[in-house]
C-alpha cells in the first residue's frame, strides 16, 4: 500500500494555560491513537508538539487508504424472505434498504441450523487525508477541557481562540476547515523574533523549519531539556545548584517558545528569613529557579527563564530584579510581625476559623486531636506530653502572616515559629510532619512525636468528614481523604506498629458529639481504609486473591496483615499450595452444605470414631503441625508455618482419596467433618489459603 512519508496536523491558538499543556498534548495524542487504530489507518512513528501557541501531531510512513474491507450481512430467514409469488417481503424489502441494494441481488447463505438471505461486498478503503479532518475533529472535542470559550461571531469552542490551521500530506494541503478556520500550509514563528507566517513546502519539514527560520522550539522535551541544561550551567558558574522541581519546569517549559536562562541576584539579608519562605515566593509568584548553596541553605540570586533572546539581557536581569525585591520584603515583614506573638497565644483565636460547619471550629478539632494524640501517644509508647504539646500548636501557624500569603508552607512555618518560641525540637517537627506525607509516595515523618500527631490529625479528619456524611465520591474528595487514609496506613507500617485501625476509628469516633450514627460511620471509615490498603498492596505487587485470603482473617494491625500477606505469596508458588488450597475449598463447602442441614460447626473429634487410615493419619499429622506452629505464629513468623502446614499436603490428599466424608453414619460423618474443621482452623490462623486461585508459574 502506497504511504505519504509525512503528515502535520497543527492548531495555532493563543497562549495555551501552561499547567494544562502536557495534559492536553498527551490526550491529544492518545484520542489520535485510537481513531486512527478504529478507522484501520496506519503509521510508522508519531511525534507530538506542544509549546505556548501550538499544539502539533507529525505522523510518518502513512498508509494513504484504510485497508479494503468485506461488508458481509445476514438477513431474515429464507423461509419470511419471499413471498408465495415470488415477491420479496417486508422483512426482505428493509433488509435491502438498509444496503441500499436491489432485493434481487440479495445470495443465500446455508448453514446447518438454516437458510437466510446474505449480502458480501468488497469495500474499498477511503483515503486517508478524506478521513484525517474529521478524526481531528473528534480528537479536539475530546480534550479534557474543563470551559470552552468562544471567540469572534463563530461558534468554535476550545480553551483559547484558534487563530490558524496547518494541515498537510507531504506537500499537499489538506483542505479543510477546523475550529472556523480554513486549513493551509503556513505555521507562525515566535511572535516576537519572527512573527511572520511560515509557508511549509513539505510536511516533515515541520520542526525544522520552526526551530531555524521561526525561533521556536516546538517540541515539550527539547525545550524542557534545553531549560534544564542552561539553568545548570549558570547555577554553577554562580557556585551553587537547583534542585529538581519537575512541577516548576513543566509549567516554565510551557511558558517559553525560546528559552534563555538569565540570572539574578537579591540583597544577602533576606536569606536570614526561613529558606522555604524565599524558594516559595521564587517559585510559585515569579517562577524562578532558588539557586542553592553548596554548604546548605541558598545563595542570594535565582535563574530565571526569558521567552526571547534580548539583545539587552542586563535589562532582563534589572527587570526581575525589580520585581522580586518588594516580594520577599514582604516575606520579611510577615516573618517579623509573626514573631511578635508566640504560637500558643495564637491557638485560642482560632474558635474563629470554621473546620466544618458539622464539625465546629478548628480550635474545637484541636481539642479532639490533642486528646487523640495523647491516647495514640500512650499506645505507641511515645512521650505523651510532648505529643499533646504538638497537637495543640499543630494549627496555629493558619492565623499567622506568612501561611496567610503562602498556604502551601502551613506545618513548615509552623516548626519555624515553634523553635523561635524555645519549644521543644521534636515538637516544631511534628507541627511540619502532620501533614506527611503531602503527597503520593511522599516523605513520612520521621519523629515518633510526628507520626503520632500525623495519624492523629489524618484520623480525626477522615472520621470527621465521614460523619458529617461528606463521603468521597468519584473523583471528588474536597477534604482529601484518600491521600489521608492511604497516609494513616503508610504510617502504620512503616512505624511497625501492633496498633489495630479498628481501635484507631473507634477511639478516633469518640471524640464527635454531633448527632451521628455510630456504628454506620465506624463501618464505612473502615471500609474506605481497607479498600485503600487494597489498593497500596495491589500497588506493591501483591495479587487480589492474596489480599482477600489474609482479608478473610481480620489481622488486628497493618504490620501483622503484611507479615501474613507476604507469607501467602510465599506460599503460592509451592509446590503443595494448589492442592492444598482446592483442598481447603472443598472443606469449607462441605462445612457449609452440612451446617444447612443441621450441622453444629465444631473442630472436636474423637479418634475412637475414625474407621479408616487416612483418617488416623490425618489427625495426627494435623496435631503434629498445630504443635509446631505454635511458637512460629507466637513470633509471628507466618511463612514458616505455612511451609510447615503445607507438609500436610501427602496426607490431606490421601484423605480425599480414601474417605468418604459424608457418610452414612451421623456420628462418623460429624466426626469427619469436625477432623476437617479443625485441620481447616490450622490454615485460617494466618489466611483463607482456600481464596487462592491457580498461580501461574
Amino acid at each position: 500500500m502506497k504511504t505519504h512519508d509525512a503528515v502535520i496536523f497543527e492548531l495555532g491558538t493563543e497562549e495555551l494555560p501552561p499547567k494544562s499543556l502536557p495534559r492536553l498534548r498527551d490526550a491529544f495524542e492518545q484520542s489520535l491513537v485510537a481513531l486512527l487504530g478504529k478507522a484501520g489507518v496506519s503509521y510508522e512513528a508519531l511525534e507530538t508538539f506542544a509549546a505556548p501557541r501550538r499544539l502539533a501531531i507529525l505522523l510518518r510512513g502513512v498508509s494513504s487508504h484504510q485497508p479494503d474491507q468485506i461488508l458481509e450481512k445476514r438477513g431474515p430467514a429464507l423461509s419470511a424472505a419471499w413471498q408465495a409469488d415470488g415477491t420479496p417481503t417486508q422483512a426482505t424489502l428493509g433488509f435491502a434498504r438498509g444496503l441500499n441494494v436491489d432485493p434481487q441481488a440479495l445470495d443465500t447463505l446455508k448453514t446447518d441450523k438454516g437458510e437466510w438471505l446474505y449480502y458480501r461486498q468488497q469495500v474499498k478503503g477511503t483515503a486517508t487525508v478524506v478521513l484525517l479532518p474529521e478524526l481531528i475533529r473528534q480528537a479536539l472535542a475530546a480534550l479534557p477541557i474543563a470551559r470552552r470559550m468562544r471567540w469572534g461571531s463563530g461558534s468554535a469552542e476550545f480553551v483559547r481562540p484558534v487563530k490558524w490551521v496547518l494541515f498537510m500530506a507531504d506537500e499537499q494541503v489538506i483542505d479543510c476547515e477546523i475550529m472556523g478556520i480554513r486549513s493551509g500550509r503556513e505555521t507562525r514563528g515566535h511572535r516576537f523574533h519572527h512573527p511572520d507566517a511560515i509557508p511549509l513546502a513539505h510536511a516533515g519539514d515541520y520542526a525544522d523549519i520552526l526551530a531555524t527560520q521561526g525561533r521556536v522550539i516546538s517540541s515539550f522535551e527539547q525545550r524542557q531539556t534545553q531549560i534544564m541544561t542552561q539553568v545548570r550551567q549558570l547555577a554553577s558558574e554562580l557556585g551553587g545548584s537547583v534542585a529538581d522541581n519537575d512541577d516548576l519546569l513543566a509549567e516554565i517549559t510551557a511558558l517559553v517558545e525560546w528559552p534563555v536562562a538569565l540570572a539574578g541576584s537579591f540583597d544577602a539579608r533576606y536569606l536570614a528569613l526561613p529558606a522555604e519562605a524565599l524558594i516559595t515566593t521564587m517559585q510559585e509568584n515569579q517562577k524562578y529557579f532558588p539557586v542553592l548553596a553548596p554548604e546548605g541553605g541558598l545563595l542570594p540570586c535565582f535563574i530565571t527563564v526569558s521567552n526571547l533572546e534580548s539583545t539587552h539581557p542586563a535589562s532582563i536581569q534589572r527587570g526581575n530584579e525589580r520585581v522580586i525585591r518588594p516580594r520577599l520584603a514582604d516575606a520579611e515583614f510577615f516573618w517579623n510581625q509573626d514573631r511578635k506573638q508566640p504560637l500558643d497565644h495564637k491557638v485560642q483565636q482560632l474558635a474563629h476559623v470554621t473546620f466544618q460547619k458539622d464539625l465546629g471550629s478548628v480550635l474545637d478539632k484541636t481539642t479532639r486531636v490533642v486528646q487523640l494524640s495523647s491516647w495514640i501517644a500512650h499506645q505507641m509508647q511515645v512521650n505523651v506530653a510532648d505529643a499533646a504539646r504538638a497537637a495543640y500548636l499543630a494549627k496555629a501557624d493558619l492565623l499567622t502572616e506568612m501561611v496567610g500569603e503562602f498556604t502551601n508552607l502551613q506545618g513548615v512555618m509552623g516548626r519555624y515559629y515553634a523553635l523561635a518560641d524555645g519549644e521543644a525540637e521534636n515538637v516544631a517537627w511534628a507541627i511540619e510532619e502532620q501533614y506527611y506525607p503531602r503527597q503520593s509516595g511522599g516523605a513520612l515523618p520521621a519523629s515518633d512525636t510526628g507520626r503520632v500527631l500525623a495519624l492523629a490529625e489524618k484520623l480525626d479528619t477522615l472520621c470527621g468528614i465521614f460523619s458529617a456524611g461528606l463521603i468521597p465520591t468519584g473523583d471528588k474528595d474536597p477534604y482529601a481523604l484518600r491521600r489521608a487514609a492511604l497516609g494513616i496506613i503508610r504510617i502504620l507500617m512503616d512505624a511497625g506498629s501492633a496498633l489495630s485501625p479498628v481501635q484507631l476509628v473507634h477511639t478516633a469516633l469518640d471524640g464527635f458529639s454531633h448527632n451521628f450514627e455510630r456504628d454506620t460511620t465506624e463501618k464505612a471509615v473502615l471500609d474506605f481504609l481497607y479498600d485503600r490498603l487494597r489498593g497500596y498492596c495491589l500497588e506493591a505487587g501483591f495479587q487480589h486473591d492474596e489480599f482477600e485470603a489474609v482479608m478473610a482473617v481480620s489481622p488486628a494491625s497493618l504490620t501483622d496483615f503484611l507479615q501474613r500477606l507476604e507469607a501467602v505469596r510465599s506460599f503460592r508458588h509451592g509446590h503443595e499450595a494448589e492442592s492444598l488450597a482446592a483442598a481447603n475449598k472443598r472443606i469449607q463447602n462441605l462445612l457449609k452444605k452440612s451446617s444447612e442441614s443441621g450441622y453444629a460447626a465444631s473442630s472436636d473429634y474423637a479418634e475412637d470414631l475414625f474407621e479408616v487410615d487416612a483418617e488416623r493419619a490425618l489427625a495426627t499429622a494435623a496435631s503434629a503441625a498445630a504443635v509446631a506452629i505454635a511458637p512460629m505464629m507466637e513470633s509471628r513468623d507466618y511463612q514458616q508455618a505455612l511451609r510447615r502446614l503445607g507438609e500436610l499436603r501427602p496426607v490431606v490428599d490421601a484423605f480425599f482419596a480414601d474417605v468418604m466424608v459424608m457418610a452414612e453414619d451421623q456420628a462418623v460423618r460429624n466426626n469427619r467433618l469436625a477432623l476437617l474443621s479443625s485441620l481447616a482452623g490450622l490454615f485460617m490462623n494466618i489466611a483463607d489459603i482456600a481464596s487462592l486461585q491457580k498461580a501461574e508459574r
